[in-house]
């Protein structure tokens, strides 16, 4: 169940960051700005994929869970094959939506599976190993994005059969969205996990959905604690769209040149940290410290945010690629551990909810403020050939803030933790 979990995060990854790759010549044949590549790369997606979250979390917590994830993929995989056959704006917009309900009903459902399958101290690796699946599906998206680009480099126009000639980045939807629609049939042949509860709850009670955005409301300084730090991860992850562009603009570096690279070095860097950081997460706690997961989100923040900050300013494109290196690493920590520290406080009846609710914060804030503020900068600020000063200002704006105020919120979930 794990390993398919995470085989499906991949996917999610691979449809949802192929677009980032592609976005110099879709601009060219949609005729398209900057800040309409921003919309598609970040509200597009968030729409649906943010908004709806809470009520399939909601869903997840009542009903089986591998039905909603098996439905969910086959929804994504078939509108990232739809966004292959866009002719405009528009078009390519409401297949972006489509992306986003899909994979809303992923992890609120995986996550809720994942907690009833493992034991509180051994959920670090496994929750871990879930969330490798952003490492490796964004590597896996950059070395297909660059097979593809390199096998239609000399020529513009892909001739298919019964479907006639079209762009090559069209083609590159349809390759990465098909085998999601097979996955989706070996997800729904899963065996759902027994629910389980924790001490603080009998197995009969039934928390509603008020109850439980008034638990969110109360609890908002704990669960600011490990929110609010991912919720800077995920601007920074999501403007990250723009660095093959970037490395286009301000190297001259061919987007499959930098697809490739880039998708190595994640396949090398993602996957170590996101095991990593549960296997030290679970070690922590192991060792009395009860804060475990939110420790190795705070350790993740003070690593991504500088190289952020610092990667696209420095002068040529291997300082460039060793800094991003370092950045995965910060980031798998964060988006690993925050899911460990999130199931650490809340009631087993909203796990589902809980991780639909933390979703849906990181991914509005992500989504709509990562690669749309790059956008805007590239458009009214810095211009489009500036971009790299465009990305390094993203963090700078958003992280520093958030990184003042940890030690605060971290006294708020130290006194939830004593209660559960």
């Amino acid at each position: 169940m794990v390993i398919l979990m995470t085989v499906a995060y991949m996917f999610s990854f691979i449809d949802r960051y192929i677009l980032g790759l592609l976005i110099d010549p879709i601009k060219a044949d949609l005729g398209l700005s900057d800040t309409q590549i921003g919309l598609l790369l970040g509200p597009a997606f968030a729409i649906f994929y943010a908004t709806m979250g809470l009520p399939l979390g909601y869903l997840a917590d009542r009903v089986k869970r591998v039905w909603i994830v098996a439905v969910g993929v086959f929804v994504w995989s078939l509108a990232t094959v739809a966004s292959g056959f866009a002719q405009k704006f528009s078009q390519l917009f409401i297949a972006r939506m489509g992306v986003g309900i899909g994979e809303a009903t992923l992890s609120p459902c995986a996550i809720s599976m994942i907690t009833d399958s493992f034991p509180e101290k051994e959920r670090g690796k496994p929750i871990g190993f879930y969330t490798m699946g952003m490492s490796l599906g964004a590597g896996f998206a950059g070395l297909s994005g660059a097979a593809v680009l390199i096998l239609a480099e000399s020529v513009n126009l892909v001739n298919l059969p019964i479907i006639g000639e079209i762009s090559r980045w069209q083609l590159a939807f349809i390759i990465v969205g098909l085998p999601g629609i097979l996955l989706a049939f070996l997800i729904a042949a899963l065996k759902e996990p027994q629910r389980t509860s924790n001490k603080n709850q009998n197995a009969e009670e039934e928390i509603k959905i008020t109850e439980a955005l008034k638990f969110f409301i109360e609890k908002r300084s704990a669960l600011g604690s490990f929110i609010l730090p991912a919720c800077v991860m995920t601007i920074i992850a999501y403007s990250h769209a723009w660095l093959a562009p970037m490395f286009e603009r301000t190297w001259d570096m061919p987007t499959s040149t930098y697809a490739f690279i880039n998708g190595l070095l994640l396949l090398v860097f993602g996957p170590l940290s996101n095991n990593s950081a549960g296997w030290l997460a679970d070690r922590l706690v192991k060792q009395g410290k009860k804060d475990g997961g939110l420790r190795v989100v705070i350790l993740g923040a003070f690593i991504f945010l500088p190289t952020a900050i610092l990667a696209p300013l420095v002068p040529n494109p291997t300082l460039c690629f060793i800094m991003l290196s370092i950045n995965t690493i910060g980031i798998a920590f964060t988006s690993s551990s925050a899911l460990i520290a999130l199931v650490r406080i809340v009631p087993s009846k909203i796990r589902g909810l809980s991780t639909a609710f933390y979703l849906m914060c990181i991914s509005i804030t992500g989504l709509l403020l990562g690669p749309t503020s790059v956008g805007l900068l590239n458009d009214f600020v810095f211009d489009a050939e500036n971009v790299r000063y465009s990305m390094s200002t993203i963090p700078l704006i958003f992280g520093i803030p958030v990184v003042a105020m940890i030690p605060f919120m971290r006294r708020s979930y130290l006194k939830e933790i004593e209660k559960t």
